[in-house]
């Protein structure tokens, strides 16, 4: 299954996410469906790095949902939604995990994200984005909020619910793991020395 393309969250992404955030806090209709429209790929895409499995990964967003709106008039700061929102997507994934016997290893094996993955190399973004594919599930999660979602350290703490340290430490060896892929793959590509 071929997975949808996410917007880039700009500024003025983030100042509509915000005010639709206090939108939905007074139960407006609109305001959580284009909050649902807005935040929903990006979760999808973050259970989906999690659980391998984008249908387990819609399952674990649908029911993410009902918690996020049930309990959105907790959040004090509209700004945090996103790491909030994310960490109960996380925890939805967690629970998962561990309730799925067969699929214990899955932090270890996860699978390819997207089609891409399985095709050959063809530019430098094709390499990045298969060599994030093939990092430890809480390692690409951990990428992916911090590069490509641009979330700070803490934001990606609260969102993975882990300490800080563990954030710093899984960027650390997801790097450095990167930077073997990808030196391996612009060397068998003819892009390296």
């Amino acid at each position: 299954m071929k997975q949808s393309k996410v917007e880039p969250m700009t500024e003025k992404r983030r100042a509509l996410e915000e005010y639709l955030v206090a939108g939905a806090r007074l139960n407006d209709r609109a305001a959580i469906a284009d909050l649902v429209r807005l935040r929903g790929p990006r979760l999808l895409v973050h259970a989906t790095r999690l659980l391998g499995n984008r249908d387990e990964a819609q399952d674990a967003v649908q029911d993410a949902w009902v918690e996020i709106l049930r309990d959105i008039s907790k959040l004090r700061v509209d700004a945090a939604f996103a790491a909030w929102a994310t960490r109960i997507v996380t925890r939805r994934c967690a629970r998962i995990i561990s309730g799925n016997q067969r699929n214990r290893r899955i932090a270890q094996d996860l699978a390819p994200l997207t089609d891409f993955a399985a095709a050959p190399m063809v530019d430098d973004q094709a390499a990045v984005r298969r060599a994030i594919a093939d990092l430890p599930a809480a390692q690409g999660a951990a990428v992916a909020l911090f590069y490509l979602e641009d979330m700070s350290l803490a934001e990606v703490a609260v969102a993975m619910d882990v300490p800080l340290g563990t954030v710093k430490s899984r960027l650390s060896h997801a790097r450095e793991r990167l930077r073997e892929s990808l030196k391996g793959a612009y060397h068998d590509t003819g892009h390296g020395a």
